[in-house]
């Protein structure tokens, strides 16, 4: 079946989480990646567990399916003479290097633009390639904390808390990804290329300030709500006899249908109660009666009970509960791949359901170095001899 982006060639230079996230969903749609590494020791994020019983890292595997894996040294004038000819032959460039670095290296985007006033070139940075913070070193959790999000993370009172996954890093891939399809799409329009400057603050500042910028504005407070949200109650987490269960009412009509239910129509017509904005004010008293309710009853009890009358609900499913979802099995989102080192491994699915152009997750991930021969003597026309020789030299 054909794909969105057949035809278009991708030079990783991107290590860890974030760029190699993006670009594994670039390559779901199609896209050929040459993933670069250093010679031998590869991208760092082989050596994270878990391992394999190959001796393959699980989470390199999942971040890097579907690509070409190439090693070049950059640090060499010779490598970087190869990542030039590369870069003459391809449509994009993604790196996730601290700022100034390619720079240093002669491969920032002033320096190739020249070569291929076509190249889309993708920078995906902590602080972005601008600013006073842009040379910091960071992580993760240093973003997280750096674009707002931990500081409102947590329950009241409780110290703050990182999201579980690294969010930052994955924001950063797929906003990356977003603007790289924008720039094709002008590309295709004007046959120019252009500098893609993504921070990875800025994305963590974007979705965090979208709920908590304007209680921010109007309150001078941002505070830590826990399982609630800003805008609406009952809108939480509530403990059931027999565990917890997620409950969530947004419009009048769920609201006097989860009254009636809870056997509350009283509350109906008072004024404190009438609207969100109203509830969101006493969201202390109307949680208390919510799990008074929920604390009689059995987390089935409460989901046949609100499920019959349309109000949404959910139970806290634990994390192997999720990994055997039936929803999620009905539409893949989980399949195989057949790596060469480790045989079949389990890996997420893609989440691109596109009629025509579907995402295509079951590709192996490569080993370090594994397609050298093929990407320099099918792309850039090297012979045997001359790949050999660059080898022998520590080039590749």
């Amino acid at each position: 079946m054909a794909k969105a982006l057949d035809g278009i060639r991708v030079l990783d230079l991107t290590r860890m989480y974030g760029g190699p996230f993006g670009t594994m969903l670039l390559a779901e749609l199609g896209a050929e990646i040459i993933k670069v590494e250093i010679p031998e020791a590869g991208d760092g994020v082989r050596n994270l567990a878990p391992q394999t019983e190959g001796q393959e890292s699980y989470p390199f595997v999942i971040l890097n399916r579907g690509k070409l894996g190439i090693t070049l040294n950059l640090d060499s004038e010779k490598g970087r003479n190869i990542c030039k000819e590369l870069v003459g032959k391809s449509d994009i460039l993604i790196e996730n290097f601290t700022p100034g670095v390619m720079e240093k290296l002669g491969l920032s985007y002033e320096q190739l633009k020249p070569q291929n006033p076509g190249l889309i070139y993708a920078s995906i940075s902590g602080f972005g390639q601008t600013g006073p913070s842009r040379s910091l070193v960071a992580f993760d959790t240093i973003i997280q904390a750096m674009g707002g999000l931990i500081g409102v993370n947590g329950h009241p009172g409780s110290p703050p808390t990182k999201v579980a996954i690294a969010i930052a890093d994955f924001l950063g891939g797929i906003y990356a990804v977003i603007a790289i399809l924008a720039a094709l799409q002008h590309r295709s329009k004007t046959n120019r290329g252009q500098l893609i400057d993504i921070s990875m603050q800025d994305c963590i500042w974007a979705i965090t300030a979208i709920q908590y910028l304007p209680l921010y504005i109007m309150t001078g407070r941002a505070p830590r709500l826990g399982n609630r949200m800003i805008e609406v109650t009952p809108f939480n987490i509530y403990e059931a006899r027999d565990g917890y269960i997620v409950i969530a009412v947004v419009t009048i009509g769920q609201w006097e249908r989860l009254l009636k239910v809870i056997g509350r129509e009283d509350l109906r017509d008072v004024p404190e109660y009438r609207s969100q904005f109203d509830r969101v004010k006493h969201i202390d008293t109307i949680d208390s009666i919510v799990e008074e309710w929920t604390r009689q009853r059995t987390i089935s009890e409460i989901m046949e009970e609100l499920r019959s009358v349309d109000l949404p609900c959910s139970i806290v499913p634990d994390f192997g509960q999720v990994a055997d979802d039936p929803q999620l099995a009905s539409r893949n989102m989980q399949v195989e791949v057949e790596q060469l080192i480790s045989g079949k491994l389990r890996v997420p699915g893609s989440v691109f359901k596109m009629s025509e152009t579907p995402g295509d997750a079951a590709q192996p991930a490569p080993f370090v170095g594994q397609h050298n021969a093929e990407v320099y003597s099918r792309i850039l026309g090297y012979d045997s001899e001359k790949i050999a020789g660059l080898q022998s030299e520590g080039v590749i």
